[in-house]
């Protein structure tokens, strides 16, 4: 079906009585699924669906007459390949751009009615809509029945994957000492139940993993903890026996009777505060009395994010098996692109296929961005039959790849040349590079959110009037979420943002594009230590990062007159670190070819 009836049919199902009980002038298709994911499965890819935009943040507006989408500074050129004529890009962060109230409050009709499914929106995102209407005399209505499902003819069936368990050697604590530390925080804010929709929350909870969602090991379910209950929403056909084994005391209940369960729940009288995220969806906050609403980010969110003892271990383990994959990749590439045969999606699929080679490989981390020239301009290119372009030795090659192990989760991104690059183009890299550095070699007191951190990565690029449109940093989950929250460093700064704690993992990437031209990124994971300082101002200690990404960064593209002694040594002691540790797993693993590219890779600059 085209996209123009697509439109058609769904504008007409916003007057259908049968699914809405007053006509609508508005439809609101938010990215996420009923759990607020950021990347969510096919069969909740409705926005994708209607817009043909693929870009993983959005959301589309459909009026009687226009049809929007707002998408942030990632994905405008992505927006603008993909979106046909009948869409009006909205460019997010642009001072130019409207809000989506703003729009809608402008092409609105008096008393206009805006629906939207509300398992799909955050109550931090409804509630704001709700009141910024609202001011102009328009209504944001809850349509339960989805209008995009119903002419969605071929909506794939929702996925039930098999249920990895892992054991508390990998996880550092069992699934019952997590809910005892959470039942601690529940007592201490006197909440009578806990409910959780964030599925990355769930899995580490319950010591779990899936692949309910490509690469990201989740399945979809909620979970409800009282003081004297843990009740977890599921399909049945995820509880094998050894499943049920492991969540022992645990009482089992239909995926979708949560909304049922929760009203229930919430009418007892022995029950006096539900406490939920702002994150969770409006479904689930219009089941809970006001006054019994204590909304805040869950203790799981943190909890989380600060990697126990064991987690961080298996996080270094699976960057030290990544960086064997990559540094096979890089040899394998170097040999073969003068054949003028290597493409940007062989290339992606060679690297998937060396990580495929590592032991406790599950999937890739998120879908390898393998670009070539100007579709390195594109942040989060993904390449296709459609786009697939030559690697060449005249253009800059950017690769930015993750992958999911038992151990850990990885994602890095490093920009190379296989030809001689231009004295611009090592300058750019070069003051990215100083930015990399820059924010690596960061030491700063606790109480720190990202956010105050982010200028440390772009000063460099800022000193010659360049910049770029993406955050500069996120949280890494492991064996979880490449992309996790509550921590990240970034110039946004999220009402929930988290302070830096020693034991988090989270990227470092900033990176330089030219439109029609060539991208730039460096990204490593790094992990949140205790710094050594001379001093301790309030007695507490000082915190900095260690890069955990132990990959070659290509001296080719550095302008070294632009380093300085002090930047030249971290690269040379970085450097000196992946030698040694990549280098002794690949002698481990045989792999004599590799190492020798590897010793030549990292040698001193300067």
């Amino acid at each position: 079906m085209s996209k123009n009836g697509i439109l058609s049919k769904l504008r007409a199902l916003m007057h259908n009585h049968a699914y809405v009980s007053q006509p609508l002038h508005a439809y609101i298709i938010p990215t996420g699924d009923a759990h607020q994911s950021e990347y969510v499965a096919e069969c909740d890819n409705r926005r994708s669906y209607i817009t043909g935009f693929t870009g993983s943040s959005g959301t589309a507006i459909v009026t009687t007459s226009e049809a929007a989408l707002w998408t942030d500074g990632r994905y405008y050129l992505q927006a603008e390949q993909q979106l046909s004529n009948e869409w009006k890009l909205m460019k997010q962060g642009l001072p130019e751009t409207p809000t989506e109230s703003k729009w809608l409050n402008s092409v609105l009709p008096v008393g206009g009615r805006v629906g939207c499914d509300p398992r799909l929106m955050s109550i931090d995102k409804w509630k704001p809509l709700h009141k910024e209407l609202q001011s102009f005399g328009h209504e944001l209505v809850s349509v339960d029945e989805n209008l995009v499902n119903l002419i969605w003819s071929d909506r794939p069936d929702e996925p039930h994957s098999e249920l990895i368990i892992l054991t508390e050697a990998e996880t550092g604590k069992t699934w019952q000492q997590k809910v005892s530390q959470i039942r601690e925080k529940m007592i201490e804010e006197k909440i009578s139940a806990l409910v959780v929709t964030a599925l990355d929350e769930i899995a580490w909870l319950f010591n779990l993993r899936g692949a309910d969602i490509i690469y990201n090991p989740v399945f979809f379910s909620f979970a409800i903890l009282t003081l004297d209950s843990i009740n977890l929403f599921i399909n049945e056909k995820k509880l094998s026996k050894q499943v049920l084994q492991h969540l022992s005391d645990v009482q089992f209940h239909p995926y979708e009777s949560v909304y049922q369960f929760l009203s229930k729940l919430a009418e007892s009288e022995a029950v006096s505060k539900i406490w939920i995220s702002g994150n969770s969806s409006y479904a689930i906050y219009n089941r809970i009395p006001k006054q019994k609403i204590h909304l805040a980010s869950t203790p799981l969110a943190l909890m989380k994010c600060v990697k126990t003892e064991a987690e961080m271990k298996g996080m270094e383990h699976a960057q030290v098996k990544d960086a064997v994959a990559l540094c096979e990749f890089f040899v394998w590439l170097e040999k073969e692109v003068s054949k003028g045969s290597v493409t940007e999606v062989s290339a992606a699929k060679k690297a998937e296929f060396f990580r495929s080679q590592q032991e406790n490989f599950i999937s890739l981390s998120f879908d390898t961005i393998s670009s070539i020239g100007p579709n390195g301009a594109i942040i989060h290119y993904k390449p296709s039959s459609k786009t697939d372009s030559t690697v060449t030795t005249d253009q800059i090659y950017l690769i930015d790849s993750g992958a999911q192990y038992r151990e850990g989760t990885t994602d890095t991104t490093r920009t190379i040349h296989l030809g001689t690059p231009s004295k611009h183009e090592q300058e750019c890299f070069t003051r990215v590079l100083k930015g990399h550095i820059n924010l690596a070699s960061a030491i700063f007191p606790p109480g720190i959110k990202g956010h105050m951190l982010d200028t440390l990565a772009r000063q460099y690029l800022w000193e010659v009037g360049l910049d770029y449109r993406h955050g500069t940093g996120h949280g890494v989950g492991a064996f979880l979420n490449v992309h996790e929250g509550p921590c990240g460093i970034s110039f946004r700064t999220p009402p929930t943002e988290a302070n830096l704690e020693e034991n988090m993992v989270l990227t470092d990437e900033p990176g330089y594009y030219e439109d029609g031209k060539f991208g730039i990124r460096i990204e490593n994971c790094m992990k949140v230590i205790k710094a050594v300082t001379k001093h301790k101002f309030g007695g507490k200690d000082f915190l900095t990062f260690e890069p955990i990404t132990l990959v070659p960064i290509q001296r080719k593209m550095i302008d070294a007159s632009i380093l300085t002694a002090k930047e030249t040594e971290w690269l040379n002691n970085y450097h000196s670190k992946v030698r040694q540790v990549v280098g002794d797993e690949l002698k481990r693993q045989n792999k004599t070819e590799v190492y020798q590219w590897l010793i030549k890779a990292t040698e001193t600059l300067g």
